[in-house]
């Protein structure tokens, strides 16, 4: 058996679990960054690898060897009996669902099994974090809930991955609005996927919204004291502190600043602290991108330039196009 998940906390405590299998990992965070159709398995994986490094989730070589690592894990398929993806119902893992649906399709399986468990809640947790919370037992549990992916999920699969990397983020709505049944957490992951588009009222995405409005409410806080805040106002907590962090610090780095952050510790981020100009943004009296411009991949949109293209109208819960 080959057992395929998002990260190395779920892939350890899979390895401890006693489950037969090689357990490989495939954690590419679509969430963020360019994610655009149409582009070879080379040319994505030069485009992932170029924005990761960027960022700083390592040098470009490393990067790249990371992703090239993640596609190995899926073409090792043919060297197995069963494929078991395990993954949960978080915007991170739903993406990857449907990555890894679309390019499974796309392959003869030949005699090879493909299973899926994908996790929406957990017996005894009012607020379910992902399969990183469960244990080694809990998981073991699970092995034999897993179901053979039907034709159906294939096609869900394929329709939500091509609407996620259209340059017309449309397709997203319109892809919800379908018959989602054979698939049934990727239309709220997808949901919440377009309200990290900047609103139409303060050009705020969700996330910083959330953060804003925590700062505006409490006070400076520690980074991690903040992060924490925004992801207790999550359905299912999708972005990790570093991403988290990265966006506190874009908002302090503007031309016209939302934070303010202290001198920043070896490891995490310093206390944060709202602006006036935050709170203006924040009440809707300025915005956010009028202010400060925008360069911002949200699957395969780029929003770039002192207006977004598009923008998430929270009241009517669309996008409204700025063209």
């Amino acid at each position: 058996m080959l057992h395929i998940t998002d990260g190395e906390s779920v892939a350890g405590t899979l390895r401890e679990s006693g489950i037969p299998g090689v357990v490989s990992v495939y954690g590419d965070l679509m969430f963020e960054g360019p994610a655009s159709a149409g582009l070879d398995a080379e040319a994505w994986r030069d485009t992932r690898a170029r924005f990761m490094a960027e960022v700083g989730y390592g040098t470009l070589e490393e990067t790249r060897q990371y992703l090239k690592g993640c596609e190995d894990a899926l073409a090792a398929y043919s060297q197995h009996d069963e494929v078991v993806i395990w993954l949960d119902h978080r915007l991170s893992d739903a993406l990857i669902l449907i990555k890894v649906l679309d390019w499974f399709s796309r392959h003869d399986l030949g005699g090879v099994k493909l299973s899926l468990i994908w996790v929406g809640r957990s017996p005894g947790m009012d607020h379910f974090v992902g399969l990183g919370a469960r244990t080694a037992n809990q998981l073991a549990s699970l092995a034999d809930t897993r179901l053979p992916v039907r034709e159906a999920q294939f096609r869900a699969a394929q329709a939500a991955w091509n609407a996620f990397t259209s340059p017309d983020p449309t397709e997203i709505e319109h892809f919800i609005a379908a018959d989602m049944s054979a698939l049934p957490y990727i239309a709220s992951a997808l949901r919440r996927h377009l309200e990290q588009f900047p609103s139409v009222d303060s050009g705020l995405s969700r996330t910083e919204r959330q953060a804003l409005s925590v700062l505006r409410d409490h006070g400076s806080l520690s980074g991690g004291r903040l992060c924490v805040a925004v992801w207790r106002q999550e359905e299912a907590v999708f972005m990790g502190d570093d991403s988290f962090y990265r966006m506190m610090a874009d908002l302090s780095e503007a031309p016209h600043t939302l934070v303010q952050i202290s001198d920043t510790p070896q490891h995490g981020l310093g206390d944060v602290t709202i602006t006036e100009t935050g709170r203006q943004v924040l009440e809707g009296r300025a915005d956010h991108i009028d202010l400060n411009g925008i360069d911002r991949w949200l699957g395969g949109v780029h929003l770039k330039g002192d207006k977004a293209a598009w923008r998430w109208d929270r009241a009517s819960e669309r996008l409204v196009s700025h063209r």
